[in-house]
C-alpha cells in the first residue's frame, strides 16, 4: 500500500510540476505584457522552483565524452564490459590513451545511483583506466532474478575484478567500503590472482561505532524489526520488478532531506532568489544539483536489512564476526593490498575514525602499505566530488596509486 500511495501522489505532482513549467513560461514570457509588472518575474520564479522541485526524475546520464589527460583533451566513451541482474561493470574508455593503471570504482548502493560519482570518475579519468559499479534500481529487476544481498554484493565485486584482470587498483566510496573490504581479504585469503593491488575507502562505515553520526543514530535507536515493518515495500505492477520486496528510493531521499532540512529549504530559497534577479547561471548550479540528488533508485530488501543488522547494529567486520557465505572474513588476511583511509573533517554521515578503522583491523599488513588521510574542512560529499576533491585529495590517491603499482 505505502508504495501504490506513492505512485498515486507522484502522478499528481507530475501533474502539478507541468503545470507550473507552464506558468512559469507563461509569467516570464517577453509577449506576456503583464510579465513586465513587478510580481511578474517573482510569480515565475516561484513557480519554476516548484516545478523543478516537483518534477519526475530517471536515472541520470554520466555524460563525460571528454578529458584532458596529460595537458590534451581526449574523448571518452562509455562501455558495459559486464552485464548481471543487479548491476553493470561499466568503462570508461579513453580514445588512443594506454598504459594507465586501471581503477575500479566501487558505487554506493544507498538509494542514488553511479551517476553521483561523476566528479570522481571524471577527476580519476585524468590518470587512470576508469571502471564502475552502474547498480541497477531494483523495483526494474525482475523477480526471476533471485535476490540480492551484501554475499551477493561480494560475490559481484569478485567477478568485476576478474572482469578486469590482474593489477586493478579499487576505490570504494561510502557505503561499499565494507563489501569490498571484506572482498579483500576473502582474496588475499585465498591468494586470488584478480586481488587489487590497492583499496581505498573513502568516507566508509567501517566501524560505526567510532564517532557516531545521526545517521549512526538512526539506525540504531530502532530495533531490527522495526525496520522490516515500517520500511519495506512491495514493488507496484507497473514496474518489472513487481513483487520484489524493496526500501524504496523515495523513503531514502525523505531521509536524506530529513537530515538536513533547513539547508534544503535554504538552497531552494536562494533558487527562487537567484531567478528573481535573472541570476540563471546560479539558479542553474542549484538544480543541476537537484537533478543528481533526487534521482533515487530502490534496494532490494535483503541487502538493505543485512546492511542495517552486519554494519550498523551489530558491527561483525570490526569485531571479526563478518560471515560471507558461511566463511568468516579475516581482515588479518591483508598482507599486500595497500589499504588507503580517507576521513573528511566535517563529515556528518560516516564520523571520523570510522574509516580509519580499517587500517588497525589489517594486523599482518606492513605499516608501509598503510595510509590515512584526514582531510580538513571537508564534508561527506566533498571528499569524492568538488574542488577540494579534485585538488587536495585525489592527488593523494594518484600517488598512492602510483607507489603501490
Amino acid at each position: 500500500m505505502l508504495y501504490d500511495a506513492y505512485e498515486f501522489q507522484r502522478s499528481l505532482l507530475n501533474t502539478a510540476s507541468s503545470m507550473a513549467s507552464f506558468g512559469a513560461g507563461m509569467w516570464s514570457n517577453p509577449a506576456n505584457p503583464f510579465s513586465y509588472f513587478g510580481g511578474g518575474q517573482v510569480i515565475a520564479s516561484a513557480l519554476e522552483v516548484f516545478a523543478h522541485a516537483s518534477a519526475p526524475r530517471g536515472k541520470p546520464a554520466f555524460g563525460i565524452d571528454r578529458v584532458e589527460v596529460d595537458g590534451r583533451e581526449v574523448a571518452v566513451q562509455e562501455e558495459v564490459v559486464l552485464s548481471k541482474p543487479f548491476g553493470d561493470l561499466k568503462k570508461f574508455v579513453r580514445e588512443g590513451v594506454e598504459g594507465s593503471p586501471k581503477l575500479l570504482i566501487v558505487a554506493p548502493m544507498s538509494g542514488h545511483f553511479a551517476t553521483l560519482l561523476r566528479g570522481t570518475v571524471e577527476r580519476m579519468l585524468q590518470s587512470a583506466e576508469v571502471y564502475i559499479t552502474d547498480w541497477h534500481d531494483a523495483k526494474l529487476v525482475p523477480t526471476a532474478a533471485g535476490k540480492f544481498d551484501l554475499d551477493d554484493y561480494v560475490d559481484y565485486l569478485v567477478e568485476y575484478l576478474e572482469q578486469i584482470g590482474p593489477g586493478a587498483h579499487m576505490l570504494a566510496v561510502c557505503q561499499p567500503s565494507v563489501p569490498s573490504y571484506a572482498t579483500v581479504a576473502l582474496m588475499s585469503a585465498d591468494q586470488h590472482p584478480c586481488r587489487p593491488k590497492t583499496l581505498t575507502m573513502m568516507g566508509g562505515p567501517v566501524d560505526t561505532r567510532e564517532a557516531p553520526t545521526a545517521v549512526n543514530t538512526l539506525a540504531t535507536e530502532r530495533p531490527f524489526a522495526w525496520f522490516e515493518q515500517n520500511v519495506i515495500a512491495t514493488v507496484p505492477g507497473m514496474y518489472p520488478g513487481a513483487g520484489r520486496k524493496v526500501y524504496p528510493g523515495f523513503l531514502q531521499l525523505s531521509g536524506f532531506m530529513s537530515m538536513n532540512l533547513g539547508n534544503h529549504m535554504l538552497s531552494h530559497w536562494e533558487m527562487f532568489k537567484h531567478l528573481v534577479r535573472g541570476d540563471g547561471e546560479s539558479a542553474d548550479a542549484t538544480k543541476t544539483f537537484y537533478d543528481e540528488y533526487r534521482s533515487v533508485c530502490d534496494m532490494t530488501a535483503e541487502f538493505y536489512l543485512q546492511t542495517i543488522d552486519v554494519v550498523f547494529q551489530t558491527h561483525k567486520l570490526p569485531k571479526g564476526e563478518f560471515v560471507h557465505r558461511g566463511r568468516l572474513v579475516d581482515p588479518g588476511a591483508i598482507t599486500d593490498v595497500g589499504l588507503l583511509a580517507i576521513e573528511g573533517e566535517r563529515d556528518d554521515i560516516s564520523g571520523l575514525g570510522q574509516t580509519k578503522a580499517a587500517l588497525t583491523l589489517a594486523t599482518n599488513l606492513n605499516d608501509a602499505k598503510k595510509c590515512y588521510l584526514m582531510a580538513e574542512g571537508v564534508g561527506h560529499y566533498g571528499i569524492f566530488n568538488g574542488s577540494k576533491w579534485r585538488t587536495r585529495i585525489a592527488p593523494v590517491l594518484e600517488e598512492w596509486i602510483a607507489s603501490n603499482g
